[in-house]
């Protein structure tokens, strides 16, 4: 089992059975939730039990997907292809350790033009 929260924890969660290696999404709408690159791991939905649901708030960012962060200290914490049967949770919000170690870059076509990838880990353009 592993847990996190936001930041206030208002919104805490729990995640039933291991964790994937995590990736870390360079496209601007990442970047731009996040502050830098988003990293995430994705999980099965019926794996996440998520409490203060209350205080979640959603935002369509596009047409298949919605990023969900808490409403009262902005925390982003999922990233959620609405009709897959996985949900994105940032790797920040959870409490360690977390058994894993980052996987892949993708989107790195769209990276900061104030940083460099330079840990030898797979690339994807897109």
């Amino acid at each position: 089992m592993h847990k996190g929260s936001c930041l206030c924890g208002a919104v805490s969660f729990e995640v039933a059975g291991e964790l994937k290696g995590p990736d870390a999404c360079h496209c601007s709408q990442c970047r731009k939730t996040s502050g830098h690159y988003w990293a995430s791991t994705d999980v099965p939905r019926a794996a996440l039990k998520i409490e203060g649901d209350d205080k979640l708030t959603w935002f369509r960012s596009s047409e298949k997907v919605r990023r969900g962060f808490c409403s009262i200290c902005g925390s982003a914490l999922f990233w959620d292809p609405i009709q897959r049967d996985f949900i994105g949770v940032a790797m920040g919000a959870f409490d360690p350790p977390t058994g894993t170690r980052l996987a892949i870059h993708i989107f790195v076509a769209n990276k900061g033009d104030y940083y460099e990838i330079a840990d030898g880990l797979p690339q994807n353009q897109h």
